[in-house]
C-alpha cells in the first residue's frame, strides 16, 4: 500500500512539473510575440481631440504629368522611344549597340551580336517595357523567343513565348529566372506586344561586403500583377545556386539569348526611386 501511495505522489509531482514547463513555454511564446508587435511611436502619447492635428501639408508632393514623352510619365528618363539605339552599348565590350533598328519604332535582338545595356546606371526604379515575341513561331521550351530583363544588370526577369510552349515554370515567362515562379501567365497572343512594369529595390551591402538587406522585385505583366515584392535572393545563373556579389548601381540589360530568339522591344523608360 505504501508503495502505491509513493508512486501516486511521483505521478502527481510528474504532472504538476509538466504543467508548470508547458506554462513556461507559453509564456515564452506570448514575450516572443509581443516582441514582434510593431509599434508606431509617432501615434504615441495624447489622443488628438481635433482633426487638424492629424493634418500635415509638408513636404509639397512633386507633381507629376502621367503620360508626356511617348506616354511615360513627365519625370521618366526615356531609355528608348523608337528613333535611335543612343542610349544603349554592347554589354560585350562596351561599343555601340548592333541591335535592328525597326520602322515601327522597335528594336529586335541581332542574334549573337551579345546583350546591350544602358550607359547610365540605376538603383532602384519604376521600369515600363514592352516586348513582343515573333511570328511564324520557331523553337521550343527554352529556345521560343528566348530573352531576359537583367535590374542592375544582374537580375533577370524572364522574357519568352509561353503560349502553347512548357517549361520549368520557375524559367518560364514573367520568372524571376530561376527563382520566383510567376503568380499567373498573363501573356498576350504570340506576335502581339507584352508590358512589363516592374518596381525594383536593390539589395544593401555593408562596408565588407556582406548582405544586410535583400532586394525586391515585383512585375505587372499585362496589368496583372505577377510578382509581388519578392525577394531576390542573389544572381540568377542558369546553373548553380544564386550568389550575392556586393554592387551599387548597375545597368539595365537586355539579352540575346543567341538562338535566333528575334525578340522585340519599345518603350522603354525608368523612373528613379
Amino acid at each position: 500500500m505504501k508503495n502505491n501511495y509513493m508512486a501516486i505522489v511521483l505521478i502527481a509531482l510528474l504532472l504538476a512539473s509538466c504543467q508548470e514547463k508547458v506554462k513556461e513555454e507559453v509564456q515564452e511564446e506570448k514575450t516572443e510575440v509581443e516582441n514582434k508587435v510593431i509599434v508606431h511611436e509617432e501615434y504615441s502619447g495624447t489622443e488628438p481631440t481635433k482633426p487638424e492635428e492629424t493634418e500635415f501639408y509638408e513636404p509639397k508632393v512633386p507633381v507629376v504629368r502621367p503620360t508626356s514623352q511617348n506616354g511615360a510619365p513627365s519625370d521618366a528618363i526615356v531609355l528608348f522611344d523608337g528613333t535611335d539605339l543612343d542610349q544603349w552599348i554592347s554589354s560585350v565590350d562596351s561599343t555601340a549597340a548592333k541591335w535592328h533598328l525597326n520602322d515601327d519604332g522597335s528594336m529586335t535582338v541581332n542574334n549573337k551580336t551579345g546583350d546591350i545595356q544602358t550607359k547610365q546606371n540605376f538603383g532602384d526604379i519604376q521600369l515600363h517595357i514592352e516586348w513582343k515575341s515573333p511570328l511564324p513561331v520557331q523553337g521550343e521550351g527554352q529556345h521560343r523567343a528566348n530573352s531576359g530583363v537583367f535590374l542592375n544588370g544582374i537580375y533577370e526577369v524572364q522574357v519568352l513565348d509561353q503560349n502553347d510552349n512548357p517549361t520549368y515554370v520557375n524559367g518560364q515567362v514573367a520568372s524571376i529566372y530561376k527563382q520566383h515562379v510567376p503568380l499567373a501567365m498573363a501573356s498576350v497572343p504570340t506576335g502581339e506586344w507584352n508590358t512589363y512594369d516592374i518596381i525594383y529595390h536593390s539589395p544593401e551591402f555593408n562596408d565588407r561586403g556582406e548582405k544586410i538587406k535583400s532586394g525586391t522585385i515585383t512585375v505587372i505583366h499585362n496589368g496583372v500583377l505577377v510578382q509581388d515584392h519578392v525577394e531576390i535572393k542573389g544572381t540568377t545563373p542558369y546553373i548553380g545556386w544564386p550568389k550575392n556579389p556586393a554592387h551599387g548601381k548597375g545597368p539595365l540589360r537586355l539579352q540575346d539569348h543567341r538562338d535566333d530568339s528575334r525578340v522585340s522591344y519599345r518603350n522603354i523608360w525608368v523612373r528613379e526611386l
